[in-house]
């Protein structure tokens, strides 16, 4: 069994070169390098858990479901922050029903399964975003957002083409 569980969705290669580009400017600025630092790679949240998954019996069952999708579009259409501990700003996507649909139905299947879905991923609060920056300094949150909204990412369409699953 595995000690924590997340399903990310990537990006094609250009959006995530993109949001590299990003990473890359925060690490020069030195507001953030622990994406970098983490060798982390774009992606958005659908799924993650703490408690122990048997991940034998997940990951099958994350592959047939993953082989069944078809790439959705994508654009980032706002910058946010979560007041934590961690300062983390990110990119949130343009809510879409395909977007929606594909968390939903995920979790749904991952139910279905007897694997238990937390709150944060529930439909009616789960909230889509990629990380730019993580672990700002608190005197630098304004500038963080600053840097953000000179990114040409708002109207980048993109496909998302690999659904993946990872055991931290």
């Amino acid at each position: 069994m595995s000690q924590g569980y997340a399903i990310e969705l990537y990006f094609d290669p250009a959006l995530e070169n993109q949001v590299l580009k990003a990473w890359n400017v925060f690490a020069r600025r030195q507001i953030s390098t622990y994406l970098i630092n983490n060798e982390s790679r774009p992606h958005i949240t659908l799924f993650s858990t703490t408690s122990s998954i048997d991940s034998t019996k997940l990951e099958p069952i994350i592959k047939s479901f993953s082989s069944k999708q078809e790439p959705i579009s994508l654009s980032f259409s706002s910058i946010g922050s979560f007041s934590s501990d961690d300062n983390a700003l990110f990119l949130s996507p343009t809510p879409s029903l395909s977007l929606i649909q594909l968390q939903l139905q995920l979790c749904e299947v991952i139910k279905k399964e007897g694997f238990e879905i937390g709150e944060e991923y529930r439909v009616d609060s789960w909230v889509p975003f990629c990380s730019v920056a993580v672990d700002v300094p608190k005197s630098r949150i304004s500038e963080g957002f600053l840097v953000t909204s000179t990114f040409s990412l708002w109207s980048f369409g993109a496909n998302l083409l690999v659904l993946d699953s990872s055991a931290d």
